[in-house]
């Protein structure tokens, strides 16, 4: 064998940086799972919208609305309410 072969020749490089190159790739992976406004990954979709868990943020007058159909409250209550909620 040549003597430049352990000096200057092959792969000798790699196994050194291994173990850099897999820091790195793990770190890339952490961020993109975690690093992005906490626990909501990037693929989410529309994330102003949106709780972590993917329910819709709903309005306090859409509460009220579903709460008056389901008969939780009465029409009165709903009036009122609804005339607090506006002001």
């Amino acid at each position: 064998m040549r003597p430049e072969y352990y000096w200057h020749g092959g792969w000798w490089g790699l196994p050194m940086m291994m173990p850099v190159i897999m820091v790195i790739v793990v770190l890339i992976v952490l961020y993109l799972i975690f690093g992005r406004a906490g626990s909501r990954p990037p693929w989410g979709g529309d994330a102003d919208k949106r709780y972590p868990h993917g329910r819709e943020v709903e309005s306090a007058i859409d509460i009220l609305k579903k709460r008056y159909a389901g008969g939780e409250i009465s029409k009165e209550e709903y009036e009122q309410i609804k005339k607090d909620l506006e002001s």
